[in-house]
């Protein structure tokens, strides 16, 4: 056959190019199925977002901004499945001449053009000083380690 790229060679034979390609199917089809699973129902990607605002916001300023990425997201076709504002923290290092920042961090389901939309918003805000994106398999259950940990040390401080 002139069509068949394989057919020329002598040792080769049809049924065996046919079973050739079956049996690569067979060892491929299993990793198809665990992608599917890690995009998840939805089919789109899942990601945790944290950024650093300017310390000179007020608190309901900061949160602002989570709501307006928020927005930006949704308009994309995205989701934000969970956010939680960290407050103010002292950074190991200046950044714009800012020795604190406001932390708040993000859940969202979304397609990839979305995320890219909303980091490239993140990094044109005069507000927004870093921004972090991570692509997870899932999204852990209850609140992120950070307020995890707020709890714990407003418990130790209830104790006393």
């Amino acid at each position: 056959m002139k069509g068949d790229p394989i057919s020329h060679l002598p040792f080769v034979t049809r049924l065996t190019a046919q079973s050739l390609v079956n049996g690569v199917r067979k060892v491929i089809a299993p990793f198809y199925e665990m992608r599917r699973d890690m995009i998840g129902t939805a089919g789109m990607p899942l990601y945790e977002h944290t950024f650093i605002a300017r310390q000179d916001l007020s608190n309901t300023q900061a949160e602002g901004l989570i709501e307006h990425f928020s927005t930006v997201l949704a308009d994309n076709g995205g989701k934000v499945l969970e956010h939680e504002y960290w407050g103010v923290k002292t950074m190991a290092y200046k950044i714009n001449k800012n020795r604190k920042g406001h932390y708040a961090y993000l859940r969202t389901d979304a397609p990839a053009a979305a995320v890219q939309e909303m980091e490239r918003l993140m990094r044109l805000h005069e507000d927004v000083m870093r921004v972090l994106t991570i692509k997870v398999d899932a999204h852990e259950d209850g609140p992120s380690v950070q307020m995890q940990k707020r709890d714990e040390r407003d418990s130790r401080r209830e104790r006393r």
